[in-house]
């Protein structure tokens, strides 16, 4: 690594590839902030629990990605050396070669290991991805925060967007130039005012959509144009730079370490990571600071030089090695390994090798990739760049299409796949009725529809289901086995049915309503709580359980169901795919057992609640069910924790049958 790092060989790679233009002076603290920029995203993806706001890597990025793209353009356009067909040629030599190196590694490993519906979505977003329009793909196949856990070009949502601004922003520029040479500042203001306003309108009602669309994205790239324009003014004096960038990293920090899924992002949440990598690179035009000298540590820098590759790659290792961790309860294992697992270890070394080995293929493909192609041997220009250019898109969107058409390529697996209903893990399966009633992130309570959720029939018995998905996901197979009962609900995502809850805002105002305005004038004859529980909700419902008595009002419990490492429909497919009938079983998830009881104790002997023991009708004597409909191969759950529809109804019949529930 050493030997990659002295100050003028990284000058000249810099200036080489384009990435500063040759008039100004390189600076090495850029590159560190990028390395802080793709630690964070990697921390984020591997749940560190420092950084639950590591996704804002990405915003730091791209005002990076403005201020040296524009710095470039706006040298050449002084120079008059401006051509926007090398624009696009130096666009090509910075992105294609390690994507596509990328993708053809992604590729080769989903082709042999992927199941045929995984396989078919993942040539869906790699035709996606090739067209640099994964952002719009993933916009409607999901969100970022809940995300297909096995796609593995996810994270090219980012490098979507970057491209369609820079498609876009040189014609606007020569546009503008022509048209009112004058105004160029000013145009660029407006651009970024309409964006940050859309970004912020949008949020609130598609947040979905603010985070992977271009328009509510280009203000951050626009912002580093703004500083590329000289728009901010020079900081002359040492003291001030410090107190600048210092205040800048504080502004990433706090958003990385502070922000959440649960976060209004972007809107002008991301204002705070923006600014501050604004304030760090702003800072730099006028001289150096203490946080200029930490960001140009030599091993700092490094990561900077490979963020690009560390970026692509770390994703795709992330979803390998989980495959790999599901592939080896297929194996007869060591007993070391055994004893690693069991002892609850594993997690931090699969981390460690995750790590090492995203740094260990961003650190090959930066050197015999990205420099090749940018300043070796390797290099092209002009016609023969496009030609294999769109020869290796033409190649890769031939491939995804066929692999669309053939369905996955079925014929890879034994025909008994095709029997097995697979479902790919979405709880959004209910019924609308259900889905109104079901507060999340996307579905804010400001659209709560309250008249209807909680509308109360005088003329029947009136349950209240409140909880979190795993209320949203029973309710619909609770209202149908009780034709003669009125069963409304309020749930949230992630929210827990306590008198005094924690969790988002939506979440508290919710539990809030529900508890102090509704059950108080609204009685009802069983208010039935449901959650994804854990060891710790046993004390934290002592009080729920107090208000209930106190109030008169009657609760019945439904305990934890049944967890897996993976979803049960793809575990199902490997069991047969493998011929491995226990694979189910062994990737089941210890202590539901445990916790069962637990709660049925403290229900039936503490709190004097009636109490449903989803556990118990999943595994009769010992017998676990993993399917709701053994013939027709219907998985009970959708994924690792939720029960499909099939299994919810399954599950509510088995405890009405047992008088648990009536």
């Amino acid at each position: 690594m050493h030997g990659f790092l002295s100050g003028e060989a990284i000058k000249n790679v810099m200036r080489e590839t384009a990435i500063i233009p040759p008039e100004r002076n390189y600076r090495p603290d850029i590159d560190g902030l990028r390395a802080v920029a793709v630690l964070a995203v990697v921390a984020w993806h591997l749940n560190f629990v420092l950084t639950p706001g590591g996704f804002v890597g990405v915003d730091v990025f791209f005002v990076i990605s403005g201020y040296l793209i524009s710095s470039i353009i706006f040298a050449e356009v002084a120079n008059s050396r401006f051509s926007i067909i090398a624009f696009y040629e130096r666009r090509i030599r910075r992105i294609f070669p390690a994507l596509f190196v990328m993708f053809l590694g992604v590729t080769v490993f989903t082709a042999f290991c992927f199941l045929p519906p995984d396989f078919l979505a993942y040539s869906k977003s790699l035709l996606a991805a090739t067209a640099f329009s994964s952002n719009f793909y993933f916009l409607q196949h999901s969100t970022y925060f809940d995300s297909p856990d096995w796609d593995p070009l996810l994270h090219t949502w980012s490098l979507a967007v970057e491209e369609q601004f820079y498609i876009l922003f040189p014609i606007f520029l020569v546009l503008t130039r022509r048209v009112f040479p004058r105004r160029l500042r000013a145009a660029v203001v407006v651009l970024f005012a309409a964006s940050l306003a859309m970004s912020a309108f949008v949020v609130f009602h598609d947040r979905t959509a603010a985070f992977y669309m271009p328009h509510t994205r280009a203000w951050e790239l626009l912002l580093g144009t703004m500083l590329s324009l000289k728009m901010f003014p020079r900081l002359n004096s040492g003291w001030l730079r410090n107190l600048v960038t210092l205040i800048g990293v504080g502004m990433i920090i706090f958003a990385i370490v502070r922000y959440s899924d649960f976060t209004t992002f972007p809107g002008l949440s991301a204002l705070l990571p923006c600014v501050g990598s604004a304030l760090i690179i702003g800072s730099g035009e006028s001289g150096t600071s203490l946080v200029y000298r930490a960001l140009a540590l030599r091993p700092v820098v490094f990561i900077g030089l490979i963020s690009y590759s560390l970026y692509l790659w770390h994703w795709p290792i992330i979803i390998m090695v989980q495959f790999a961790l599901l592939f080896t309860q297929t194996m007869v294992m060591p007993d070391w390994f055994v004893d690693l697992t069991s002892s609850g270890h594993l997690g931090r070394y699969v981390i460690l090798f995750e790590v090492a080995a995203s740094f260990a293929l961003a650190t090959l493909s930066w050197r015999f990739v990205e420099r090749p192609f940018r300043i070796g041997r390797l290099r092209l220009s002009g016609k023969p760049l496009f030609a294999l250019t769109g020869a290796v898109m033409l190649i890769t969107i031939a491939f995804s299409t066929s692999a669309i058409f053939a369905k996955g390529f079925e014929g890879r697996f034994s025909p008994a796949l095709s029997q097995l209903d697979y479902h790919r893990g979405d709880v959004d399966t209910a019924p609308p009725e259900a889905a109104e009633c079901f507060v999340t992130i996307d579905r804010p309570l400001s659209r709560f529809p309250f008249d209807r959720c909680l509308h109360q029939d005088p003329n029947r018995r009136n349950y209240l289901v409140v909880g979190d998905s795993h209320a949203y996901m029973l309710w619909p197979a609770i209202s149908a086995s009780l034709p003669g009962t009125n069963v409304m609900l309020a749930a949230g995502g992630a929210c827990r049915p306590y008198v005094r809850t924690l969790g988002t805002r939506d979440c508290i105002a919710l539990m809030r309503h529900i508890y102090q305005d509704y059950l108080p004038t609204h009685p009802v004859q069983a208010l039935v709580l449901i959650s994804r529980w854990n060891e710790q909700d046993l004390h934290n419902m002592d009080a729920t359980i107090e208000w209930a008595k106190q109030h008169q009002v009657p609760i019945i419990l439904f305990g934890p169901s049944p967890e897996y490492d993976a979803p049960l429909p793809r575990l199902e497919a490997y069991s047969l795919a493998w011929n491995e009938p226990d694979l189910v079983q062994r990737n089941r998830v210890p202590g539901t057992e445990f916790l069962d009881r637990q709660f049925q104790n403290r229900a039936l002997d503490f709190w004097h609640v009636p109490y449903v023991s989803l556990y118990r009708a999943i595994s009769i004597n010992g017998e676990w069910s993993e399917y709701a409909d053994a013939e027709h191969r219907v998985p009970i759950m959708s994924d690792g924790n939720h029960l499909s529809p099939a299994g919810s109804m399954l599950v509510i019949h088995r405890v009405m049958e047992d008088g648990e529930f009536h």
